[in-house]
């Protein structure tokens, strides 16, 4: 199975923020969309880094809530890992586990195109156990 699966199914809505907006206003970003990370973008389409809920966590344990008037690119992570529409699930939960990445924004041509989590991730394995589950049981019943 590819990204492209699931950004099929999923849809390619990326939440993002400029990185120059308040981490109190990202902060409300996450709870209205419901999500734990946004893509922090000028523009919508290039991404000058991420911004986690684990990055303003690590920020408040440091620093206290004064933070959150400081901006997002104060925050952020830089060096955001990538990965692109036709790269393989496995091969990327295996990455998404090496960095410690939970979301992983999906590029074509250094161009955001969708947003990728691990929640993405366990829910697609899931279900290609379930239906490897389900041919296997229908050709154990009928033989064919």
């Amino acid at each position: 199975m590819r990204v492209s699966s699931i950004l099929s199914s999923k849809g390619s809505t990326v939440a993002t923020t400029a990185p120059s907006a308040s981490l109190a206003e990202a902060v409300n970003e996450l709870r209205l969309r419901g999500v734990g990370a946004l893509v922090v973008s000028t523009d919508g389409r290039g991404i000058e880094g991420i911004l986690s809920e684990r990055d303003i966590v690590r920020r408040l344990a440091e620093r206290g809530e004064s933070i959150l008037h400081e901006p997002v690119s104060a925050a952020m992570t830089t060096e955001v890992v990538t990965c692109q529409p036709d790269d393989d699930l496995e091969r990327l939960a295996r990455r998404m586990t090496e960095t410690r990445c939970r979301h992983l924004p999906v590029i074509v041509d250094q161009q955001l195109v969708g947003i990728i989590s691990i929640g993405d991730v366990v829910k697609a394995r899931l279900e290609q156990l379930e239906e490897e589950t389900r041919q296997m049981q229908e050709y154990i019943t009928t033989g064919r």
